[in-house]
């Protein structure tokens, strides 16, 4: 089915759900929503206001980041906690899946990566209240979370992304396997373990002004060890780690006041550079795949041709962090 025969089929079970739950509403046409990374991302407007619709890509399975009844059930867990998210409008479970949320004004951009360029100001203020919130989401109860899986601890993290760089032809991820092998001799003991975003950044924070209103792209939330999620937070708080990709925004705090904001009264937690370079290790595997997607043709995509040089620093710096 073409993209445009599938949008036009899903809109019509949009509106046939939405005037289910909310009688009297009506609903124009699915516009497809830039960004969206995790299925397919629509916007609708309805005379109760604007809706964001997620749904799993015609031809795909529902499962790890199209698996879109699982995004829908963590927002609605979180519906009664500080954490801010969208909050569910309707879910659609009839294969291909669907739900809707309602659609949060805002911006959503990663201040070392994404344009426009965001006011320095605007940007560490946005960091500082991110690291204050990240707390209360690794606080919410798992017993009142739609848990599906065991927890994760960071020997199992560093497998999970040992995998995704594994698949990467090692001449594009230089050096890798040295990084990967130092992190293996030092795995530190896990934590208690908590709920974990899995992507936890501003990219995914939509903000107003300086304050965060809603977390969303849900697809790779996990129970694990909070600091797993640290450790990836930080590698966006330095543009230094993107060299002809990203930016550097000298207003932003550093990596030691993001954990001692987040960490509050309390002591920091232990054993962060490894963690830190956790986070290097996973995002130059996730660069490296997408490089090696656009070489073998299956995502033309030009832009990728820029990312060598940010791997080979991710790799080198993590390096470092663990020497």
């Amino acid at each position: 089915m073409k993209a445009e025969e599938y949008g036009s089929v899903l809109s019509k079970r949009v509106a046939s759900v939405l005037a289910r739950t909310r009688p009297g509403s009506t609903v124009e046409p699915l516009r497809v929503l830039p960004g969206g990374h995790s299925g397919l991302t629509y916007r609708a407007e309805t005379s109760d206001g604007a809706v964001v619709v997620k749904a799993v890509p015609p031809g795909r399975r529902p499962i790890g980041r199209h698996d879109m009844i699982r995004q829908a059930r963590i927002m609605r867990a979180l519906a009664p906690t500080p954490v801010p998210v969208p909050r569910i409008v309707a879910v659609d479970e009839t294969e291909p899946a669907w739900f809707a949320m309602e659609f949060c004004e805002g911006e959503s951009l990663e201040p070392v990566l994404d344009d426009p360029p965001l006011d320095p100001t605007v940007a560490a203020a946005r960091m500082r209240r991110a690291a204050e919130i990240l707390p209360s989401l690794h606080s919410v109860p798992i017993d009142t979370l739609p848990v599906d899986g065991p927890a994760l601890d960071p020997g199992d993290e560093l497998a999970r992304w040992a995998r995704t760089m594994d698949a990467v032809p090692p001449e594009l991820v230089e050096g890798a396997d040295i990084l990967h092998d130092a992190l293996a001799r030092r795995v530190p003991t896990g934590q208690a373990p908590t709920l974990v975003h899995g992507d936890y950044r501003l990219g995914n924070l939509i903000s107003r002004g300086t304050e965060p209103v809603a977390l969303i792209d849900w697809e790779i939330w996990s129970i694990g060890d909070p600091r797993v999620e640290l450790g990836w937070f930080l590698v966006f708080a330095d543009g230094s780690n993107f060299p002809g990709v990203g930016r550097v925004v000298p207003e932003l705090p550093t990596a030691e006041e993001l954990v001692e904001t987040y960490a509050g009264t309390g002591s920091a937690p232990q054993a962060l550079d490894w963690f830190h370079a956790l986070g290097r290790f996973k995002m130059a595997a996730i660069m490296g795949h997408n490089l090696r997607r656009h070489r073998e043709g299956r995502h033309h995509d030009p832009d990728q041709e820029r990312l060598p040089a940010t791997i080979a620093r991710l790799i080198s710096t993590g390096r470092d962090l663990v020497a």
